[in-house]
This record gives structure tokens, sequence and C-alpha cells, in this order.
């Protein structure tokens, strides 16, 4: 039995928990404030919220510096980590992921769990990420090894796993264009932003899709975007694909193999910004460090139609979750005995 907690912010933690659950050779129990989507394969722990309230009276929630959300006397955050603490009695798990949370990662440990977690780019280097990193049997990385997060201390680095990028579409066919011929006026940009927040207002969108007629602009996500539960047929039509540096988005553009431009948001610990510097290094797409003036948005999805979307498999090269699953279960099977 494997335990795997999703953050529930957001959607990324989501799909790469499916994804991993879906072809792991053991039991995954799903350990979230999500709801249990349809398609989980083994038993869902709906935990309590840990951030709802008044925020005036969570008091010192990183506990001076060393944790990252511990809202003090917040009945929800009590709960969920008691019920967490309860399956864990109660199945006497082999390993519990952590996708992500520092204090759940930390709980599990404590109770004598072995733990994985899954890792994030940019300076992890604070107190709370170190512990959890140092704690870990097992930190996974949806990214290639090729472009390794720089500056990893040797005892993180040995025990990575580099998955390289993974989502919901691996394997998944190419979705069947309308016809048209191929470059034909006006070509596609797919706004791909997310749920998880965005930094760029629906003016800025406006005027980048005036200032390029040859371009037709369709937004999924971020401001008065709609947004669709498969995106795939989208990603798929797209000439070029303008996202953020978040992982899932990422590896979504990167299954479809479109060609990007790709702009970071703002994030803690700066993840998107050393994202994006890691696809600059690997020349997978077009990185700007904010959202272009709209007057430079032409030359931009020309650069990105011209680089094309091939290069998008050193990235993610179909198999990342699969991977990702075996490094668990081996995980999981380790007795944790010298040999």
């Amino acid at each position: 039995m494997i335990g795997y907690y999703v953050h529930h912010q957001g959607s990324g933690h989501l799909h790469r928990a499916r994804s991993i659950a879906a072809r792991c050779p053991l039991t995954v129990t799903g350990l979230s404030s999500l709801p249990a989507p349809d398609d989980w394969p083994g038993p869902w722990v709906r935990l309590p919220r840990d951030d709802d309230g008044d925020p005036g009276a969570f008091g010192d929630v990183t506990a001076g510096g060393r944790l990252h959300w511990a809202p003090t006397r917040h009945a929800g955050l009590r709960g969920r980590m008691a019920r967490i603490a309860r399956w864990i009695e109660e199945t006497s798990p082999r390993l519990v992921v952590s996708d992500v949370s520092v204090e759940v990662a930390l709980l599990a440990r404590v109770l004598g769990t072995p733990t994985a977690v899954v890792a994030m780019r940019g300076d992890r280097t604070d107190p709370p990420h170190r512990m959890a990193y140092d704690l870990a049997e097992l930190l996974l990385a949806p990214w290639p090894a090729t472009l390794a997060e720089p500056g990893w201390p040797r005892h993180w680095r040995a025990k990575t796993v580099h998955t390289g990028a993974f989502s919901r579409f691996d394997g998944r066919p190419p979705a069947p264009a309308e016809e048209r011929p191929h470059g034909a006026p006006p070509r596609r940009v797919l706004l791909l932003m997310g749920t998880g927040g965005t930094d760029i207002s629906a003016a800025e969108v406006a005027a980048a899709s005036a200032a390029s007629p040859g371009w037709r602009w369709v937004t999924l996500g971020g401001p008065d975007g709609r947004w669709s539960a498969d995106p795939w047929p989208s990603l798929c039509a797209a000439d070029v694909v303008v996202t953020h540096a978040g992982q899932n988005a990422l590896a979504e553009c990167a299954a479809a193999r479109r060609p990007a431009v790709v702009v970071p948001q703002e994030r803690p610990f700066g993840e998107q910004a050393a994202t994006g510097r890691a696809l600059t290094r690997g020349r997978l797409a077009v990185v700007t460090p904010r959202w272009p003036k709209a007057k430079d948005w032409t030359a931009l999805l020309e650069q990105a139609h011209a680089n094309g979307g091939e290069r998008w498999s050193r990235w993610a090269p179909g198999d990342g979750a699969a991977r990702a699953a075996r490094a668990l279960a081996d995980a999981a099977r380790d007795d944790g005995r010298a040999p």
C-alpha cells in the first residue's frame, strides 16, 4: 500500500497523481482535500481543508520559518493531520508520497513511514524544504536528468529519479485536425493558463491578439478564459501554444509536441523562473521573462513556429509516469535494511 498526498491548489498535482496511480503495481490510496476523481484506481481519503476561515486568526503559519503552512489552533489542520495519522496507523503503508506538503511528509516520517517527495524547481534551500528533501527516501523529479536543477546537494541527487515530464495525455494519439491547408492564415494560438492563478490581465491578452492579426487566439483558463476538461483537441490544433512555466501545462504541451512561447509566472521560491531557464538551456521553447509588449507578439509567435515542437521529446519522453510508478513501487518494497 502506498499513500499519495495530493495538494488541492491548481490541477497539476492531481493530474500527476492520476497518471502515476494508473500505472503503479501497488495499491495507491489518495489523501487530499479534493474529491476523488472518477478514474482513481484505489481508495481515497478525503481530508478537511487547512486554509479556510479568517486568515487573521491563523497565527504564525510557518512556526518561525521551520514549516510552510501550519496555522495555529485551526480545526481543519488538526483534523487533516489526525486523519492522515489514523490512516497510517490503520493501514501501515509502505510509503507515503507528498505532492506536495512539507508538513505531510514530516508527519509520515515521524510516524515511521518512509516518504517520497515530488521535487520542485527553484530555490528549495529554505529550512522546511531542506528538511523534507533530506528526510525523503526518494525524490521524484518530473524533468529530464539532462536538464537537472543546478545547485542541488549531492545527497539529494543521489536519491533523485528523473522521470522526465509526464501528463495525462502521454501516449494519446493526436486529435484529428479540421481541414485547413498547412500554415494557412489565420494560424492558431492557444493561450493555456490553467487554474493555478495568473499574472496576466484580460486587457493584455486582448492587446496581444489585436497586435498579431495573422494569428487567431483561443484562451483556456487565465483571465476570462473558458475552461475545458479535455484540452487535448485544442492543443493539437494549435500552431503555437502560449503558456506559463507550470510543470503540468508544459507536460501537456510537450505531449502534443506543439511549439511554445513560455511566460514564467511569479511563484514562491522562483519555481517557474527556474523552469524557464531550463527550457532555455534545452532550446525547447521561446521563453520570455514577463508578458511581452503587444507589438512584440508577432515576432515571438513566428520564432516559436519556426522552432517547431519536436525537441519536446527531450523534456517528455512519454514514459515518465511509468518510470515514477516503478520508482515508488521499488521504494515501497525496500525494507530499508542494509544488505
